[in-house]
């Protein structure tokens, strides 16, 4: 299964707020720090936000991804070059003072594993092309702003994915003393793809299991994924185990969340074990998503005692509803087969039989 965008500029859009959290950022913060929303909480209406920090979210969800996860969160796009977009978001101020909020876009990279956004201002191509309108504001506690991030990607632009984050940022004055400014952050990321046509397929593959117990004794269990599409992926998924010590089932086991998916990459997805789960042998399945694309294979692990046993090949499994579409396309095929046999032989003509041919019947 592939998941595939139309090419878009502005579009119908719809409210976000049921179905994205703000990401709050505490002001006690003293190190530069970036951090982005989780898939896990989008789709979990209605939305109640936190207190204490600054809150950023979108607040527009593009109609027809309005049942991708990614496209709740994130700024998730397809475009031919020399296409304008715009998509608001919605900044917060939950903390008992009034803050100065600063808006910029940055540039952002994927690699081994984690999408990270560029401390400061730095740039890259999509941080050039992208503006954010108004640009700072005065909050007073308990309030929230909107504010439009605007993409103008120039006419020209090679093909390819692009990555990049919307900040919202606040700073205190220097620490007596010590001369460091206190920064806090809250970040939106950015997906851009450039290209004619839809958007490339995503897609990849679940390819071994490893079973193994940390250093405090809890088993873990690593599924290596390759990204074989040509798109990031953010993935998210469940394990589960059956036919265990005596028959036991356990699970499901939710996926550690943060692993990101550049093009071509294969990095370890984490699930992590209550530590009463036996050795084993256990049959895992496990069911990998990244937004509408998901994949499930399954393999027989056994937890060491220490350390980390061998990785596992796994074997794919077709999903439900796809068997089903299948045997319905495979019926319709046969069905549509032999409705046209019948109608072919129906209107057929047919030869007209000679008079030494034609008798009563009591002929010999």
């Amino acid at each position: 299964m592939t998941t595939q965008r139309a090419a878009r500029g502005v579009r119908t859009q719809v409210s976000a707020r049921s179905y994205s959290r703000f990401v709050l950022v505490a002001l006690v913060t003293t190190a530069l720090t970036g951090v982005f929303a989780s898939a896990a909480g989008a789709a979990e209406p209605p939305y109640r936000p936190a207190t204490g920090g600054i809150g950023l979210r979108l607040a527009d969800v593009p109609i027809a991804e309005l049942n991708d996860p990614r496209d709740r969160i994130y700024i998730v796009e397809h475009v031919h070059s020399g296409t304008v977009i715009d998509r608001r978001i919605e900044v917060s101020n939950t903390t008992s003072s009034a803050q100065h909020v600063v808006l910029y876009p940055a540039a952002a990279t994927i690699a081994n594993g984690s999408f990270i956004g560029s401390a400061g201002d730095d740039s890259n191509a999509l941080a050039t092309w992208t503006s954010v309108n108004p640009d700072a504001a005065d909050l007073p506690s308990g309030s929230n702003m909107m504010a439009t991030v605007r993409i103008a990607v120039p006419a020209g632009t090679t093909s390819g994915e692009r990555y990049g984050a919307v900040w919202a940022q606040v700073s205190s004055g220097p620490v007596a003393g010590t001369g460091i400014t206190q920064v806090s952050r809250v970040g939106i990321r950015i997906y851009l793809s450039v290209g004619s046509g839809g958007a490339p397929a995503s897609n990849f593959t679940i390819d071994s299991l490893t079973a193994e117990r940390s250093s405090t004794g809890e088993p873990i269990v690593l599924a290596s994924v390759h990204n074989t599409g040509a798109l990031a992926l953010d993935m998210s998924g469940t394990l589960q185990l059956s036919a265990g010590p005596g028959g036991l089932r356990a699970g499901p086991f939710l996926a550690t969340l943060g692993t990101s998916l550049a093009i071509g990459d294969t990095e370890p997805v984490t699930i992590a074990l209550n530590r009463q789960i036996p050795a084993g042998p256990w049959e895992a399945r496990i069911t990998l998503q990244s937004g509408l694309l998901q994949r499930t294979a399954q393999a027989t692990i056994t937890f060491p005692k220490i350390g980390a046993a061998p990785p596992v090949k796994t074997s794919s499994v077709q999903s439900g509803w796809f068997l089903f579409v299948v045997i319905g396309v495979v019926g319709f095929l046969l069905l549509s087969v032999g409705t046209l046999l019948v109608i072919v032989r129906r209107l057929r003509p047919r030869t007209p039989m000679r008079s030494a041919e034609r008798g009563s019947g009591l002929g010999l």
